[in-house]
């Protein structure tokens, strides 16, 4: 399990993923011509993450923007989420909105549903 650190672009987003730390952030943009090969070496952490003896993880996750085919990504990124947690490890996600961006809350209360995970929603100004 490795650290990513992968500074945001105009169709990336940023990624801090610090496994010493518990801890995975996303932020902006999501719309990378191949979003399987971009979140790929994020999902292989979290496996890793899975059967490793490191306890509580933090995820934030907060988007202007995501195509369809990183919300498939993103599906699996929350699929190892609420494995971490049921190998018993704390996990606590943060979903952060802009305030009148209804359309990103309801992503999140999707992907939440979807999984039976729990979302703390954190309504912010703007990017």
């Amino acid at each position: 399990m490795e650290k990513i650190f992968i500074e945001p672009t105009r169709v990336t987003p940023l990624v801090n993923f610090d496994p010493d730390e518990g801890l995975l952030e996303i932020k902006g943009r999501s719309s990378p011509e191949n979003s399987i090969l971009f979140y790929q070496k994020i999902i292989d952490n979290l496996d890793e993450y899975i059967q490793s003896d490191l306890t509580d993880f933090k995820a934030n996750f907060s988007f202007e923007y995501f195509n369809t085919s990183s919300s498939k990504c993103l599906f699996d990124v929350f699929k190892r989420l609420s494995r971490i947690e049921e190998s018993g490890k704390g996990l606590t996600i943060n979903w952060y909105y802009e305030e009148d961006d209804e359309d990103m809350m309801e992503a999140g209360e999707d992907y939440a549903d979807l999984l039976d995970l729990e979302f703390n929603f954190l309504e912010i100004e703007e990017f």
